[in-house]
């Protein structure tokens, strides 16, 4: 009996993907629903240091960017309110027109919306994840964002 559930599970297993997204600056990322070229990169903006990894593909010589994880670091990054004020800045969004919904991943508070997610792991260090593309569905968004954690 054992050995069939055994059996059924390897079944159902089948042709699914599962993708380990590798260390990024102190964190480990459990799960990315996408594969492709990676890239890291490091760079600031505004005193907050970003060290991300994007997943991107090429399609009929046009690069496209499916995934982008960033561990945030920056004094200014003193709590979720002021982290989601520098993000709005960072991106140009309109505060008030910007619709996220709170967000628990673990023991840390957040926001997500249907293409990103960001949350504080302690004051100074933010977590980020986008998908910039929308190829990938919210559901991946939220996989992905609850499978990162501090190495």
């Amino acid at each position: 009996m054992l050995f069939g559930r055994i059996m059924a599970a390897v079944v159902l297993l089948m042709g699914v993907t599962f993708r380990n997204g590798g260390e990024l600056d102190g964190f480990t990322i459990g799960h990315v629903p996408v594969g492709g070229q990676t890239s890291d990169f490091a760079y600031e903006w505004e005193d907050v240091r970003f060290v991300s990894r994007v997943w991107e593909r090429e399609s009929e010589g046009v690069s496209h960017v499916d995934l982008k994880i960033a561990i945030l670091r920056g004094p200014r990054l003193s709590a979720l309110p002021a982290l989601r004020a520098f993000l709005a800045e960072y991106h140009e969004h309109d505060p008030e027109a910007w619709h996220l919904d709170e967000f628990q991943n673990g023991s840390y508070r957040g926001y997500i919306n249907d293409s990103e997610a960001f949350w504080l792991t302690s004051a100074g260090v933010a977590v980020s994840v986008r998908i910039p593309s929308g190829t990938l569905t919210p559901d991946d968004l939220r996989t992905t964002a609850l499978s990162i954690r501090p190495t």
